[in-house]
């Protein structure tokens, strides 16, 4: 097997965004600046490890500069499917296009749903709005423990979650119930990228979620770089999320995380194990506890901290080891509302190899980022984006 690179470690930011993009007005994200907006709200972050890589010279942030010699090659790129969320933009990191955006549902959804899921599971569904996890369980808990009823939500995300406590409704029950919801809506008409049960235990005003939380996602639309990565026998090691988001397809070994930090020590125990492929990891914090929480203060602090760990990722990268980080949408916790923005991601590329790093042209999307993957291990390459192995060797 011939490759430039023995290991590719890519390091999702999840909303981490650069910018508005070029059609930010279609999503109603006119003047979204995930980056520049924390930098400006923290009065300058410090994040001297991203700075060295080049972070402010794709984009000058408040407390962030260029520099001269930069340690990564640098630009953004452009999201070209439509939609701005998570399984959007990292099926497109992996050589999709996806044309048609998968689905929110600010009203809750379609009574049609909400009566199959009723008759088939025998219960009641209540709630089916747009809730926060917890405070839905506080708001509707003791109803639901009463009446045995289903307590269905969603969020800004493509998403329908169930609630139930362990004591009323059986897990295997939920599991089933669940199972149900994503056969209903794997219809192209909702398109719906995730069913999530939520399981929790306690008593009204004590209720807490148990680790019995289960993804149910629609499977990737078609052939993606980490498929075809693990047909020609490479290693594909997800972190964090990223199984959930493919629904486990091209994915030869998924180690789960807890927080940012946890991604970080899972990421650093990658880079000891001896493989041959892609280390693929998605820090989900910055997106799920402040971008989406409006918490501009926890949000920068959460990249600082990240930031730190970069020093420790540099001393285990061997020479033939490349290191790719960038995000898969914006989140920007000053922006309206709650939900996602339409932004450019920075692209940052690394190696031992690289003297000084350059800039790279602007990418028209993130399956260049794929493409290239493909490129360095010789399998077959989407359809879609281009490789730029040739400009960072």
């Amino acid at each position: 097997m011939s490759h430039t690179f023995k290991r590719v470690f890519v390091v999702v930011m999840d909303s981490v965004g650069i910018g508005e993009a070029p059609d930010a007005e279609k999503y109603n994200d006119v003047g979204a600046n995930t980056l520049g907006h924390i930098a400006e709200h923290m009065d300058g972050l410090h994040m001297p490890n991203m700075e060295k890589l080049g972070l402010g010279n794709i984009h000058e942030l408040r407390g962030i500069g260029p520099v001269e010699k930069p340690l990564a090659h640098y630009t953004k790129m452009q999201e070209a499917s439509a939609g701005k969320d998570t399984m959007t933009g990292h099926w497109e990191i992996m050589g999709l296009y996806i044309d048609t955006p998968f689905r929110t549902f600010p009203d809750g959804f379609p009574d049609e749903v909400i009566q199959k899921l009723e008759e088939k599971s025998g219960r009641k569904v209540i709630a089916n709005k747009p809730a926060s996890g917890t405070e839905i369980i506080e708001e509707l808990g003791k109803e639901h423990m009463d009446t045995g009823a289903l307590i269905v939500y969603t969020s800004a995300d493509s998403v329908l979650q169930i609630a139930a406590h362990e004591d009323i409704v059986p897990l295997e029950e939920l599991y089933e119930i669940c199972e149900y919801a994503r056969e209903v809506l794997n219809d192209p008409e909702y398109m719906v990228g995730r069913v999530i049960a939520r399981p929790f235990i306690g008593e009204p005003g004590s209720f807490e979620r148990t680790a019995n939380r289960h993804d149910y996602a629609l499977k990737p639309f078609g052939r993606t770089v980490m498929s075809e990565l693990k047909d020609a026998n490479y290693d594909v090691i997800a972190i964090g999320k990223i199984s959930d988001i493919f629904d486990g397809e091209g994915v030869t070994e998924s180690l789960r995380t807890v927080s940012n930090m946890d991604g970080m020590d899972k990421l650093l125990e990658t880079m000891d194990m001896d493989f041959t492929g892609l280390s693929f990891l998605n820090l989900v914090d910055f997106d799920a506890k402040y971008g989406h929480r409006r918490n501009p203060q926890g949000y920068g602090e959460a990249l600082e901290e990240y930031d730190a760990r970069l020093p420790e990722v540099f001393e285990k990268l061997r020479e033939d080891d490349l290191l790719i980080i960038t995000a898969d949408h914006g989140n920007d916790p000053v922006h309206h509302g709650t939900d996602h923005t339409r932004e450019y991601v920075p692209l940052l590329v690394h190696h031992k190899g690289i003297a000084v790093g350059k800039e790279l042209p602007l990418r028209k999307t993130f399956a260049d980022l794929g493409e290239t993957v493909a490129d360095n291990f010789q399998v077959i390459s989407p359809k879609f984006g281009q490789s730029f192995l040739n400009e960072i060797k």
